[in-house]
């Protein structure tokens, strides 16, 4: 087995999960590489440590069974601007607060490890969106892929903004509002549940339109087909706007013209230990408890 190792940083709390899982994989003689600047902040608080890195997607190839990724869900999220469409399962050891992708919880590493050698796991799938602009904005092409979401919002300017928005060519509607959320599956107990959003099961074959803060009370969120093409065009009192996809940003302009659809590709996610969705959703949003005092 051959694993990759991400972090986003290095907190000194998480030391003893990152010695717990580096120790296993060397007692089962697993192979591992880690992010190159992941590594470089471990070395900071574990000095005797010593492995090969990666720092691109182009390092990660078919012969990799794994990534586990330490934190949380942001943690994945930029996980997956090195996965692509390599098809590489993630493994997401939970050392954030929240958890909705990130379920191995990091008081059993070991388990989970065990668990992936006996090869006792389940592996979903997760849909991502695809952008395009027209005209074509530089630094995108290579990056134009979300897990969680995408989204356009109000930059230079208190005051709200206008998203035309069409879905198969047909005009929607125009939302007066902060912005717009286009949520996957995955991505909807995320932005869009914070603004009004339903939560929807990874596996509906369904895309979500919040929007933020709308003008127009009468403008909810709305549930479409994956299938469904989406153009949107936005305008305002000042020319510029943010176009987020999974919180990196980018900007564009009354001109620009922003096409989403469901990506070619998806990502794997593994599930050990029977942690599922909905397990997890009961959990965090701790449904059946009575949390009042």
């Amino acid at each position: 087995m051959k694993i990759a190792i991400y972090g986003q940083y290095h907190k000194p709390d998480d030391k003893i999960y990152v010695v717990e899982l580096l120790h296993i994989l060397e007692i089962h003689k697993v192979g591992f590489v880690i992010e190159n600047n992941y590594y470089l902040e471990l070395k900071k608080h574990i000095k005797d440590l010593k492995a090969e890195t990666f720092s691109s997607y182009t390092d990660l190839d078919a012969t990799f069974n794994f990534m586990f990724t330490i934190g949380g869900d942001g943690t994945i999220l930029r996980a997956v601007t090195f996965i692509r469409d390599s098809n590489i399962p993630i493994v997401g050891i939970n050392t954030g607060r929240l958890g909705f992708l990130a379920t191995v919880k990091k008081e059993e590493i070991t388990t989970a490890v065990e668990q992936l050698l006996q090869k006792n796991y389940l592996i979903h799938k997760r849909t991502l969106l695809s952008v395009t602009t027209t005209p074509k904005i530089d630094g995108l092409a290579s990056l134009n892929f979300a897990l969680n979401e995408v989204s356009i919002s109000r930059k230079n300017t208190a005051s709200m903004i206008t998203i035309k928005t069409y879905l198969d060519q047909e005009y929607l509607t125009s939302y007066w509002a902060d912005g717009l959320i286009i949520s996957t599956p995955t991505g909807s107990t995320g932005y869009s549940l914070s603004c009004g959003g339903p939560i929807l099961i990874p596996q509906a074959k369904s895309f979500v339109l919040t929007p933020i803060a709308p003008h127009n009370l009468n403008a909810r969120p709305l549930v479409i087909p994956d299938e469904t093409n989406i153009k949107l065009m936005v305008s305002g009192r000042e020319d510029k706007f943010f176009l987020s996809l999974d919180s990196r940003i980018t900007t564009i302009n009354s001109k620009t013209e922003v096409f989403i659809e469901k990506s070619n590709f998806t990502l794997k996610i593994v599930e050990i230990n029977h942690q599922t969705f909905i397990k997890t959703l009961r959990d965090k949003l701790h449904w059946g408890q009575d949390v009042r005092n």
